[in-house]
């Protein structure tokens, strides 16, 4: 079965499932307690800084500047400029 998120609560006697999904007899179950919006937001910003520090470590200190008329074959897709 693939991987996936779904939204549950805690009713003060079991866990129960916000919305109906099929799940078989003894399927492996991860539970994250307490993922609120709080959770979320720190870990989109634990993800961002990660995307930071692998993009600075990338490109050195002494990294040349690119321009565009250094592109040999330009992307007839790209909206941007």
């Amino acid at each position: 079965m693939k991987q996936m998120i779904l939204r549950a609560h805690f009713d003060g006697e079991q866990i129960l499932l916000d919305e109906p999904v099929k799940l078989e007899p003894n399927t492996p179950l991860r539970i994250l307690v307490g993922g609120g919006e709080d959770t979320l937001d720190a870990e989109h910003e634990d993800w961002l800084r990660l995307s930071r520090q692998r993009l600075e470590a990338a490109y050195g200190e002494n990294e040349p500047e690119y321009t565009l008329d250094m592109i040999k074959e330009p992307n007839p897709d790209y909206e941007g400029g």
